[in-house]
């Protein structure tokens, strides 16, 4: 009998949603791993698979047994276990009674200054397959996903209800109940092909029957197929499929058994925009679109069958009508909608909320016209381009009242662009409307116009402003109203478009624009503005050590006292850059000699003719030429010229320290100096905060 042997179990369902498999098998190897860990039982190797019926979890060469276990038991202190003639007392004895032990066989070790009884006991391992019986239960227990059913007496819930449980120690079956089901050794195959229950002789047959099944089990395996497939059959035809991977992804756990098909539509939708096209096709129904060579749609689809009992002919006729009627819909809604033009469609916004305490749609698009005037006026773009984002401003969110996006919401912002553009609108204001929304996911394009990107930040600053307003924060990993998205949408668009503004400025005019409401007229608005740029400084913090800077350095950069997101980029860049450069530990030491003074500086004003020592006057000095110097060069971002005339002042420092007594009694004196030392630190943060960088001991000075 081998001393280790594979386990498999099974969880036959109902159909799981395809979007909880991922996050499913991962959570279900991880929490198999940590659970035989707990419990000492060693393995090679943990797999999981899944398709829509099934989760399954195969355990490589399986220890069979718990390995033995020696416990240490502490007992009385030596002192009281044993008299003035060395006989053991009755604690000594009790003690070792207690475990079945002589005190002979008891040891004596020391535990802080004393010296205790000890019993060393050897405990012997388990069978691992009785481990498993109480262990698999509390397993599947353990399990979360983002929605549950129960649907028995026990109510035990899971995503879909639980049909059979196959689990296997090698031959054997582990024996347990869960979910109303007690486990064996049956399971099924394709609903279809093999429906009926299939006995299975242990984990290697296992495999064998779901392949014998029509069964394609391994996720990664289907997915390669499915990829495959949906190309070669459009390769036929010579076009080529329009793959998503996140399509690719979901359909991969809607088949078991998947079976290209190569389907078709009437031309006449094409007329229809190639968004909605796709749309329909991806999100609705789950096809695949196909393109010719130069990238144009053509009127055919691919579609992923699970149905290999009925003939393709069947199948694709079915998928052909699905989409048929969805795409005459979609063409009434749009057809419809091109009867009014946009600009007639914005009062139409009043009846629509936007948020029950926040008013309607159409007071948002009156917020949104007053913050690209400021951001127009704030930010160095022409008038045509001021003109076009504030006429993008009133039109932007017209078309959550046209019949298309109110059957197809994703196409909120792309509508919009459509119509505006039938309506007679410029491509500048129809480019914004669109881009206004961007970006919608992570990874997702940024507005490239500066008319999209002034109406993208004026959407995002109303968004976070009102939600902050409303006490509305995310949670853990919940964020319903999408605010780190937005905050990180804030920032990649100021990134990208390099604008020098104020973050706090922004803030505070979009929380000024619900001044008017209610719930605002007891709330201080400087705290709340501090809690929304708190909130998108730490969006902030994650963006730029995403894009590999040191923890350190942008903290040091975001704790400086610059306010704009912009140039925090290109300084924490060169901070990077520049890490081993001398001149920046020359810098941080002089910056924390003046720094650690300057907190008790009640004043920033100095008089020269306070100065009683040459050294105070020669630091005063060196500091005036630097001042200029260093401003000039963070403007113009020659930050390697104030990095050296920052790190000069290093020097003049040391002796001023070496040479001056700060705290002297004469308080004017003190003062005067301590205000000295307090504009030298203030010269520094133009740059950074330099004592949040983190030297190593080599290169500290």
């Amino acid at each position: 009998m081998p001393d280790v042997r594979d386990l498999l179990l099974e969880i036959g369902c109902e159909e799981i949603p395809a979007r909880f498999m991922p996050r499913g098998l991962k959570e279900l190897r991880e929490t198999a791993g940590k659970i035989l860990q707990e419990n000492r039982l060693a393995y090679r190797e943990i797999f999981t698979y899944g398709t829509p019926r099934r989760l399954v979890l195969l355990v490589k060469e399986l220890a069979e047994n718990q390995p033995h276990q020696e416990e240490k038991i502490k007992g009385p202190s030596k002192e009281v276990s044993f008299d003035q003639e060395g006989k053991p007392t009755k604690a000594a004895l009790g003690f070792a009674g207690r475990l079945g032990l002589k005190v002979e066989e008891l040891k004596i070790e020391k535990s802080g200054k004393k010296e205790y009884l000890v019993a060393l006991r050897s405990i012997a391992g388990k069978k691992t397959a009785d481990v498993l019986s109480i262990l698999l239960p509390d397993l599947l227990k353990g399990l979360s996903f983002p929605k549950n059913m129960f649907w028995e007496e026990s109510r035990i819930r899971f995503p879909r209800p639980i049909r059979w449980i196959l689990c296997l120690y090698g031959s054997d079956e582990i024996s347990f109940s869960y979910g109303g089901l007690r486990s064996g050794r049956e399971t099924r195959g394709h609903r279809f092909l093999a429906p009926a229950f299939i006995t299975v002789r242990d984990p290697e047959h296992y495999f064998a029957c779901m392949e014998e099944s029509s069964v394609v089990l391994d996720q990664d395996k289907r997915r390669l197929l499915i990829e495959e497939g949906v190309k070669s059959a459009a390769a036929a035809c010579k076009l080529e499929a329009r793959i998503d991977s996140s399509l690719l992804e979901e359909v991969n756990y809607l088949v078991e058994k998947p079976e290209a098909l190569f389907c078709s539509f009437p031309e006449k939708y094409l007329q229809l925009p190639r968004e909605v096209l796709v749309t329909t096709m991806q999100h609705h129904q789950r096809y695949f679109p196909v393109e010719d060579q130069e990238g144009r749609l053509c009127p055919y689809f691919i579609t992923v069958s699970n149905n290999g009992a009925a003939s393709p002919a069947t199948v694709r006729g079915g998928y052909e009508r699905v989409l048929k009627a969805r795409l005459a819909d979609a063409q009434f809604f749009y057809e419809e909608d091109l009867k009014t033009p946009l600009e007639q469609q914005v009062k139409k916004l009043q009846s629509i909320l936007f948020q029950e305490e926040l008013g309607t749609v159409y007071e948002k698009t009156e917020r949104l016209q007053v913050l690209v005037e400021f951001l127009g006026d704030r930010l160095n773009i022409s008038e045509n381009e001021k003109e076009s984002a504030l006429r993008a401003a009133y039109l932007a969110k017209a078309d959550l009242v046209t019949n298309m996006v109110g059957e197809f919401p994703e196409l909120q912002g792309i509508m919009g662009r459509e119509y505006a553009l039938k309506s007679g609108e410029s491509e500048a204001v129809a480019e914004a409307i669109y881009e206004h929304y961007l970006p919608r996911f992570s990874g997702d394009i940024l507005p490239m116009t500066k008319a999209g990107a002034l109406l993208a930040l004026a959407d995002k600053a109303d968004h976070l402003a009102g939600c902050f307003v409303l006490g509305i924060r995310p949670t853990g990993s919940q964020d319903p109203y999408a605010l780190r998205r937005q905050s990180l949408g804030l920032l990649q668009i100021l990134l990208e478009h390099g604008f020098h503004l104020p973050l706090t400025e922004l803030i505070h005019r979009a929380l000024e624009l619900y001044r008017g409401r209610e719930m605002l007229q007891e709330m201080d608005l400087e705290d709340l503005a501090a809690q929304i740029r708190d909130f998108v400084l730490q969006r902030l913090r994650h963006l730029f050590q995403e894009r590999g800077m040191d923890y350190d350095l942008v903290e040091a950069v975001i704790a400086s006292s610059l306010d704009e997101i912009a140039p925090l980029w290109k300084r924490v860049s060169f901070l990077q850059a520049n890490r081993g450069n001398e001149n920046l530990a020359l810098a941080a030491a002089a910056f924390t000699r003046a720094a650690n003074l300057a907190r008790q500086a009640s004043g920033r004003t100095v008089v020269e003719e306070l100065f009683l020592e040459g050294q105070e006057k020669k630091l005063f000095d060196c500091y005036t030429a630097a001042k200029e110097k260093v401003k000039r060069a963070v403007e113009e971002d020659n930050f390697e010229l104030a990095l050296a005339e920052l790190a000069g002042l290093k020097e003049p420092l040391d002796l001023f320290f070496d040479q001056v007594l700060v705290m002297v009694d004469d308080d004017r004196v003190r003062c005067n100096r301590l205000a000295l030392l307090l504009q030298i630190k203030e010269l520094f943060q133009k740059l950074a905060d330099f004592s949040k960088i983190v030297f190593s001991a080599q290169n500290e000075l």
